[in-house]
């Protein structure tokens, strides 16, 4: 319910030096502005300011004085000149008169709303113009937090504070707030809406903006200024916050070379957040990594040159943590909680979905996006996480666990017992402080050689299918039909006599296809193949030796009037050879097929067998006699 007076804080703008808080009252369904003047866009810069810094001031009619704030990386205090301007438009021109500047680039409406400790998407009361936080738990959900996290109070005071603090902002009522006004329409339904409420008190951002920005790393920048502003830390300039790095590729994540084959059994497991979690886990932060104190060298960073601070908590790493706890031990668990309601149950799930997104770019912002990069924190990310998964691995082996694949965060186990699956996750925790849990169970589960593509069969007989050739998007459906029907044959299979039993559907239901597609009984459209062009059709010119299938398309499609431009997807049939402005085509597009006797059958009868054969090898299925149309043709 939602409290007698509380006005929400939805948006804000400037209007010369004004700044102008907007608040709707849903009680009363008007809203309400606040205006400050006194408030004044600043930058800081070096204390004592030079010469020049001093003549630039009286040009700018700025007023400067001193301030303290804490420095990231060093925690000492620093002295520093705080530079007040008339109006964010002399920003620009500050910005050319001093060498020396920070926080220059923030924007000036969250700049106000940071130093006046205020969240967007929150309730207040005003009174004559004075802002108070109305924040209300109910008791018993402010109970059952308090018992989650009482071991994070106990051991990790810092990370229960924010923790706490995103639990009671997100614990507001969420209110129905006319859009309008806001220039993002009326047709918003409320889950959308609610989401937009969360992102906007977890990362301080005006309504409008959660509702229509998509780019995380914005919420993320929002996240950590924040709470830089709120601890008074100085925030680094970008050059500052890399530390000396340069943008460069960074080692990536572990992939063991699976075990090819057919298994039943299978069981997945896989970390919890894993990278979230190894930055909130091993204290990876901006400051922490190569934090300068001797007594910290010797925690190194495995298979890495750099080691992590012992003596502080990491900003970063409390901001990521404490995200982290707040979905898979609070919004998680609630949205499959039966004893509350089944919209309490989707709010909480959507909720989780978004925390999820935020988690999952937790590690991608530090490698490439300015303000927010740091290629040593990145490649230690990354580097706990190969040690992760081999660790994983190594004890897997230790425990008489059979290890077939690892890739990143998940390790595939065959035929694994409970009791060693148990006991592989109290090891994992204990061991490395990191949640690993059972993902999902494959009945039957076709491992190829190459990584990151395989299949498996659930056991409520669901094929899961991930990244095969036979799947891809650009696939035609003809190729992706047949392997379906292939995959359907092993659904209740549960052991080798079965699987064996299998083949022989799976022989049957090749053969058909070919057969269906030399009598010409497959639909045209299910032999397209749809491919985006990636450059300019334009500007490939036809005296190539050899132009791509696509863009042989590309140029039919232009010299007959129609369109085809860099970004788009076209869509062809593979023909027999014809000459086309003097070069041999194979293709045409779709549209321009008149008869199926145009197919060129023996071409989509390879590509069937390559995308067949990926995951058939495995199966150890062939056929002795290839001197009629059989499986074996695709293998």
């Amino acid at each position: 319910m939602i409290g007698l007076g509380s006005c929400y804080l939805i948006d804000g703008t400037f209007e010369g030096s004004t700044i102008r808080l907007l608040f709707y009252d849903p009680s009363t369904e008007k809203w309400q502005d606040i205006r400050d003047e006194t408030y004044r866009p600043y930058f800081l810069s070096s204390h004592p300011l030079t010469s020049e810094d001093d003549v630039a001031v009286r040009a700018l009619n700025a007023t400067a004085s001193v301030v303290e704030k804490k420095d990231l990386f060093t925690g000492e205090l620093r002295m520093l000149t705080r530079v007040e301007l008339d109006s964010p438009s002399l920003l620009r021109a500050a910005q050319r008169l001093f060498k020396e500047r920070w926080e220059d680039d923030l924007n000036y409406l969250f700049e106000y709303v940071y130093d006046h400790d205020l969240v967007f998407g929150a309730p207040y009361l005003i009174e004559a113009e004075r802002i108070k936080p109305m924040f209300e738990v109910n008791a018993t959900l402010k109970l059952g937090f308090q018992e989650k996290f009482v071991n994070v109070k106990e051991d990790d005071p810092e990370k229960y504070e924010m923790l706490e603090t995103w639990f009671i902002l997100c614990s507001q009522p969420i209110p129905a707030v006319p859009l309008a006004k806001l220039g993002v329409g009326e047709s918003v339904d409320y889950e959308r809406l609610y989401l937009a409420f969360m992102l906007s008190r977890i990362a301080n951002l005006p309504l409008p903006t959660a509702l229509t920005n998509r780019q995380v790393s914005t919420w993320i920048r929002s996240i950590l200024h924040f709470r830089l502003r709120r601890k008074n830390i100085l925030v680094p300039r970008s050059s500052e916050l890399r530390r000396g790095g340069t943008a460069r590729s960074v080692p990536g994540a572990l992939t063991f070379q699976p075990k090819t084959g057919a298994y039943f059994n299978t069981v997945v497991t896989d970390f919890e957040s894993l990278y979230p979690s190894l930055i909130d886990t091993y204290n990876l932060s901006y400051e922490t990594v190569d934090c300068g104190h001797e007594e910290c060298v010797g925690k190194k960073v495995p298979e890495a040159n750099y080691y992590v601070c012992s003596k502080k908590r990491g900003i970063y790493s409390i901001l990521i943590g404490a995200l982290k706890d707040l979905r898979v031990h609070w919004f998680k668990p609630l949205s499959k909680d039966s004893s509350v309601s089944a919209e309490q149950r989707r709010l909480a799930d959507a909720a989780s979905r978004l925390l999820k997104l935020i988690l999952v770019s937790s590690y991608g912002v530090t490698v490439r996006i300015h303000g927010l990069a740091q290629p040593a924190l990145a490649e230690s990310i990354t580097a706990y996480g190969r040690y992760a998964l081999r660790e994983s691995w190594n004890l897997a082996e230790r425990l008489g666990l059979q290890p077939l694949y690892g890739d990143t965060d998940s390790l595939f186990l065959d035929n694994p017992r409970d009791e060693q699956v148990r006991e592989l996750v109290r090891s994992v925790r204990e061991k490395l402080r990191l949640d690993l849990a059972v993902d999902k169970v494959y009945s039957v589960c076709v491992l190829p050689r190459a990584m990151k593509a395989y299949f498996g069969i659930r056991k409520d007989g669901t094929p899961d299918v991930k990244g095969l050739t036979a799947i891809k998007s650009n696939s035609p459906q003809f190729i992706q039909n047949t392997f379906r029907r292939c995959v359907n044959e092993l659904v209740g299979v549960k052991n080798w006599t079965e699987f064996e039993a299998a083949k022989a559907n799976i022989q049957k239901a090749a053969n058909k296809a070919v057969s269906d597609l030399k009598s010409g009984k497959v639909p045209l459209k299910d032999l397209e193949y749809s491919v985006r062009l990636h450059f300019d059709p334009s500007e490939r010119p036809l005296e190539e030796e050899a132009l791509h299938q696509p863009y042989q398309c590309a140029v039919q499609l232009m010299t007959s009037g129609k369109g085809a431009r860099r970004g788009e997807t076209v869509s062809f049939v593979k023909v027999r050879p014809f000459s086309y402005l003097g070069k041999t085509f194979t293709v045409k597009p779709a549209e321009f097929v008149e008869s199926f006797r145009e197919v060129n059958i023996e071409d989509y009868v390879r590509n069937l067998r390559t995308a067949l054969s990926q995951t058939f090898k495995p199966m150890n299925i062939s056929f002795e006699d290839e001197s009629v149309t059989t499986l074996a043709d695709f293998i």
